[in-house]
């Protein structure tokens, strides 16, 4: 059975689509009928072409999503527009392979198995969003069920089962309409349709208003919209005091709307608690100076480093300072591969010496809560914020809300930003807490435990935002149990995989 262009050109529609349910292009609808093309292409290939027809599609799907990624190596990390690009292409492949096990995965078990590997179809994809999440440094950036981050009541299932549930939703109001076409049957698409609707109305009637209680308080993040262009070492000191100052001021301006608790971005400007020379400590007694006359906790992105048997190890930290000089830190554990550290340096070390843009970043090994007025908080940074097993143990170890700072000015005004903080909407869904998140150049904001967006800023401008933060304690399915769908998904996977091949092999004896 020959692949046909008409073929292509559904798969290729089909992928593209997925995307377009994104920000920045927010066509959320999409996200419910994109993959219809892909499943019926799909039902008439075998395994191999399959296999081939999927990864076209994943490519298709990962060239619209990613868009961005060109300019990132090009601009800052000093590669000329042909690597980037190529480095933009080997994205696409690689990721895109994710589509292409799950199309062999369908063809595989839909041969012996027709009507059911429809049923099958959302476990095989959930399990690829597991795959993706975990394999070599795993990168869930595009997991589909994220499309839907303003579909208020559909999300509020991702405090049950994590985003994967909304995935899994998805894929199964897709499958069984192309079940129903082929059998010619309304039954399967009105069960899942009726499914779809009582998650809705489910959702509609989860949400609650918060009330304020004895414990709230007022929390600020500010946004200096520090530009990622900036070369430290080129700034002279009365440049970068006037970048510490601009958002000292901000702070400042924020304590008089009675905010105890102000959150500056990941490296907004120079900061090093441990570091007692030059900025680093004038910089230093400015901020002991400010919490002390303000009484206000400052939870602030600095680059803490340690002297261990001789060598020099450098921190991407989270650092809470309170009114009493008091202050402990939360080192990143889950840092950007090729941007903070290079991952596997025995097969990639020649990477190292073409771009300056690699940093040696040393991961850390403890989730670290803060505290703020007797309530403890986790503070995962930047891209940590994209894996929901390592933010819900932050809550799962007693967080009551939770702080995300992070540098999005690495990606300019392309659909980066806009996306980062759709993933970020899930994760307060997820474990039912309130979310701040202070972004450098934006988008910054303020979630609450349903995904209400209370606040947020625009890109490229410097502001502040505050409301009133409860902290809970109540943790959620998800929180407690985690990935159980996925793995679950994974399992089932396998084991039809594997029944599937029996019963080809007990067709063809």
């Amino acid at each position: 059975m020959k692949i046909k262009i008409r073929d292509i050109l559904w798969v290729v529609l089909s992928g593209a689509v997925t995307a377009l349910a994104f920000p920045k292009f927010n066509l959320a609808f999409f996200s419910w009928i994109s993959l219809i093309p892909l499943f019926f292409v799909l039902t008439k290939k075998n395994p191999g072409r399959g296999f081939l027809l999927g990864w076209i599609a994943g490519i298709s799907y990962y060239a619209v999503l990613l868009n961005w990624i060109p300019a990132v190596p090009s601009h800052y990390g000093g590669l000329s527009i042909l690597v980037s690009i190529l480095i933009y292409l080997g994205f696409m492949c690689v990721l895109g392979l994710t589509w292409a096990a799950f199309s062999l995965c369908f063809t595989k078990i839909h041969k012996p198995f027709p009507i059911l590997s429809f049923f099958l179809a959302p476990f095989i994809w959930v399990s690829l969003e597991l795959i993706i999440t975990h394999i070599l440094t795993g990168f869930p950036w595009g997991l589909l069920g994220y499309g839907q981050y303003k579909n208020l009541y559909f999300i509020q299932m991702a405090s049950i089962t994590g985003i994967t549930g909304l995935s899994f939703i998805l894929v199964l109001f897709q499958s069984l309409f192309v079940l129903s076409i082929k059998l010619r049957k309304k039954a399967p698409f009105f069960a899942v349709l009726t499914l779809v609707i009582l998650i809705h109305v489910s959702g509609f009637m989860s949400i609650k208003n918060i009330p304020v209680q004895e414990n709230s308080f007022s929390a600020a993040v500010i946004q200096g919209n520090v530009s990622s262009d900036i070369q430290w070492g080129h700034l002279s000191f009365e440049e970068i005091e006037s970048l510490f100052n601009q958002h000292l001021q901000l702070s400042s301006d924020a304590t008089l709307k009675n905010n105890t608790l102000v959150i500056w971005p990941e490296f907004s400007v120079p900061l090093c608690f441990g570091c007692s020379y030059g900025i680093y400590q004038e910089f230093k007694n400015s901020l002991y100076r400010f919490v002390q006359e303000t009484g206000c906790t400052l939870l602030l992105g600095t680059n803490e480093k340690t002297e261990t048997g001789g060598e020099t190890e450098y921190y991407n930290t989270a650092l809470c300072l309170k009114p009493d000089l008091s202050q402990n830190q939360y080192h990143k554990i889950h840092l950007v591969p090729f941007g903070e550290y290079t991952p596997y340096k025995k097969v990639f070390a020649f990477i190292s010496r073409v771009t300056h843009a690699i940093g040696d970043i040393t991961a850390g090994d403890q989730f670290v809560l803060h505290e703020h007025e007797g309530n403890r908080f986790g503070s995962p940074i930047c891209y940590e914020i994209i894996f929901p097993d390592l933010v819900r143990k932050f809550t799962k170890n007693g967080a009551s809300f939770l702080v995300t700072i992070t540098n999005d000015g690495w990606y300019g005004r392309s659909s980066a930003p806009y996306q980062h903080f759709a993933i970020a909407v899930l994760r307060a869904v997820e474990n039912r807490r309130f979310l701040l998140r202070a972004a450098t150049t934006g988008i910054s904001g303020i979630i609450d435990p349903y995904g209400r967006i209370l606040s947020r800023s625009e890109l490229m401008t410097q502001t502040f935002l505050y409301d009133t933060i409860t902290p809970l304690h109540k943790n959620t399915v998800y929180t407690k149990h985690g990935d159980v769908l996925p793995y679950i998904s994974l399992t089932l996977t396998i084991i039809f995989l594997i029944l599937a091949v029996i019963k080809r092999r007990n067709e063809r004896q």
